[in-house]
């Protein structure tokens, strides 16, 4: 196992701590810009005819690589996740983790953190407007999009933010209104996610009520994989 492996299991490993183990960051690098530098070099630029799919969040992809390995040794998917991170630390790395990769697809993954305030206090409207900076961002170069809901939860162990399932609800239903008017694949994971209390994530699929376990990135993979596989 090496050591970017280890230290994802170290991260997903710990309940409490996948979403939110980041948020004490270091301010000279608040995107944490340096953490796939290494790896990003060794990619290089894509060769001919490689049709390359990066998957770029924070730990809800960070532990789809660890959980469910096969996703990606079958596809050949980048996993560009961060623990902890929002929004305004996606749109900092978004050049280093997605535009200098040259990938043909990303998949941006869904808030979380930003409804769990992992940052600064929530604000749907700047963070439902990082996410269409990225979107820009992506198509300016040549870059093909996939949109992700945000899983549901009632909670979230780390954090006091208050109002959780009503906030993801509306950003959800904001996400995949802006995804239809741009022609934008959404993949709406949230119903297939969903217990059956209407508000908390199907405790089959999830070890906390945010992170999927192994079932339920099986469940994601069916409603993302086709999403791709049309962009590609």
């Amino acid at each position: 196992m090496n050591r970017a492996v280890k230290f994802v299991a170290a991260v997903c490993m710990i309940l409490s701590l996948p979403l939110g183990v980041n948020a004490k960051v270091d301010i000279r690098d608040f995107g944490n810009t340096a953490r796939y530098a290494k790896a990003n070099a060794a990619l290089g630029q894509p060769k001919q005819n490689e049709k390359r799919v990066v998957m770029f969040g924070n730990s809800i992809m960070e532990c789809w690589q660890l959980r469910y390995p096969e996703f990606f040794e079958r596809t050949g998917y980048i996993c560009r996740g961060i623990s902890g991170q929002t929004t305004y630390q996606f749109l900092l790395r978004f050049r280093q983790d997605v535009i200098n990769l040259h990938p043909r697809v990303v998949v941006i993954g869904g808030p979380t953190n930003d409804i769990a305030e992992n940052t600064c206090p929530y604000n749907e409207e700047t963070t439902f407007g990082n996410i269409v900076t990225m979107v820009e961002l992506a198509r300016q170069n040549k870059i093909r999009v996939v949109l992700s809901a945000v899983l549901p939860s009632q909670k979230f162990p780390w954090s006091k933010a208050t109002g959780v399932s009503p906030k993801i609800k509306l950003l959800n239903a904001r996400l995949k209104a802006y995804a239809k008017q741009q022609k934008i694949p959404f993949a709406d994971y949230y119903d297939a996610m969903l217990d059956s209390d209407g508000i908390s994530q199907n405790k089959s699929y999830t070890t906390d009520d945010v992170h999927p376990n192994k079932s339920g990135y099986q469940v994601m993979e069916q409603i993302l994989l086709p999403l791709v596989k049309k962009q590609l």
